[in-house]
């Protein structure tokens, strides 16, 4: 029995929009991701940080549905800015359950249990968004949502999942840090950050929370290990 985290996959099984054209640690990335994830088993649970799949649909992202599904344990997945295939709960649940996908669950304005840790997250806010104009509903949104999640855990122990870093280098933002400080976050784990921006990454206990970076590229597509 393990719990791993690992965000970006970026599949494209259906769409015509692989990440091998980017070269480098992406060349094959398909195959690393299928030899990384073999380690999962019956009993485990993966986290999926977003940027899950290209598509832009749910029926477009349905192969790249199928691709995790086939491994072992249960995924729990939140939202990553590429995210465009992202529904309602109901259309998504429902989807999953018409295809078979029934290891597939969704991580939004809830908390799951594990080893008597509570999973918690959303998507979260990055400086990427503030450049285009900064939406202050959206925020408020994602930081409403972030809150139900650790409202939603109760007295557990908490680790938080996020797609956007809320810090790197430069780069801190305080409202879901505060958050996560408030209710007692112990760990926190995001992805986003590729190529030459894993230079920037924060790793390690900043304040009282311990940060990880799990993007795909980073760990050569291998699931971060968090615990047993």
């Amino acid at each position: 029995m393990a719990l791993y985290a690992l965000g970006d996959t970026h599949l494209s099984l259906t769409v015509n929009k692989p990440m091998d054209v980017f070269g480098g640690a992406w060349t094959g990335y398909v195959d690393k991701l299928r030899e990384g994830l073999s380690v999962l088993r019956e009993e485990d649970t993966l986290v999926l940080c977003g940027d899950i799949s290209w598509g832009m649909s749910l029926e477009q992202a349905e192969a790249d549905f199928a691709f995790l599904d086939a491994f072992p344990g249960r995924k729990l997945i939140l939202k990553g800015n590429h995210d465009y295939w992202w529904n309602s709960a109901a259309k998504m649940e429902r989807f999953w359950a018409e295809h078979g996908f029934s290891t597939l669950h969704m991580l939004h304005n809830n908390a799951y249990e594990y080893g008597g840790f509570a999973l918690c997250g959303t998507r979260g806010w990055f400086y990427e968004e503030d450049a285009g104009g900064h939406d202050e509903k959206v925020f408020r949104r994602e930081l409403i949502r972030l809150e139900a999640s650790l409202k939603a855990a109760g007295e557990r122990r908490k680790l938080c999942f996020l797609h956007y870093p809320p810090r790197y280098q430069g780069y801190t933002c305080p409202e879901i840090i505060a958050l996560m400080e408030q209710y007692g976050v112990e760990q926190c784990f995001y992805g986003h950050l590729h190529g030459g921006s894993h230079r920037l990454a924060v790793e390690g206990r900043n304040g009282s929370v311990e940060y990880h970076l799990v993007a795909a590229d980073y760990l050569q597509f291998r699931p971060y290990r968090i615990c047993d």
